[in-house]
This record gives C-alpha cells, structure tokens and sequence, in this order.
C-alpha cells in the first residue's frame, strides 16, 4: 500500500499517476508554470493526502465513539521558504454536527494521529535509482 507509478508523455507537464490498486488521477502544473493545469499541482497532491487522511481519521473515530460529527471541512496551506528550506503546513478544522467543547479539542488530538501526519513530521528519506531498459 502507498506504492504509485508514474508517467509523462508528450503533454507538458501533464502527469498520470495510478495507484497499485488501479486507480487514477491526474497531476500538471499550473499555467504560469507551463503546464495546462488539468489536474491538481504536486503540492496540491501532498495536501491533499493530509486532508484526506485527517478526514477519514476523525470520522472514523467519531463514529466509534457515536458522536454527531456530520462534516469534517479542512483547508489546507502549504508554504516552502526555499531560503530557509522550512516547509509550514497550516490546517485549519471545522466541524459539523452536535458537539461539545470536549469533544472538538479530542478531535483536534486525533487530527495530530493520522498517519499521514505522523509521516510528514518526522525525517523522511527518499532513495532514488534509475532503471536501464
């Protein structure tokens, strides 16, 4: 799980990237970049597995415990300071549904366990080799 391939062809910067599982999307670059912007930017992907794990993490959670959470709304910014090489990921959270204070600050915890939170903050390595044909 978590293994994609890749491939660009002749469409600038246009990417299609598809999943072990078969699945398929689409990543290009923004038109000031070059690119037609037919698909989200690669650091709109990165984001995105954060939103989209944080969000299946808390209602997974809320229905074990049978909480009125109706909606997850999360909105994501992602800032790289190339001078400084700082990465800041600001994740705003807003809830929908009948809950009380306790409740949203324990969410607010368990946003901080996804998985996908937990590998972005710690050191990643990236090994990288090419394949003769």
């Amino acid at each position: 799980m978590g293994k994609v391939t890749s491939i660009i062809e002749d469409q600038a910067y246009k990417v299609v990237l598809t999943s072990e599982s078969g699945n398929t999307i689409i990543a290009d670059e923004p038109e000031e970049l070059g690119g037609q912007d037919l698909g989200f930017s690669p650091k709109e992907l990165l984001v995105s597995a954060l939103a989209a794990c944080t969000s299946a993490t808390l209602k997974m959670y809320a229905s074990r415990k049978e909480w009125d959470l109706q909606q997850v709304k999360i909105s994501i910014d992602l800032d790289y300071d190339s001078a400084s090489h700082k990465t800041k990921i600001q994740r705003d959270l807003e809830f929908v549904g009948d809950l009380d204070k306790a409740q949203k600050d324990r969410l607010l915890q368990i946003a901080n366990r996804c998985p996908v939170h937990k590998i972005l903050e710690n050191t990643i390595a990236i090994e990288t080799q090419y394949k003769d044909q």
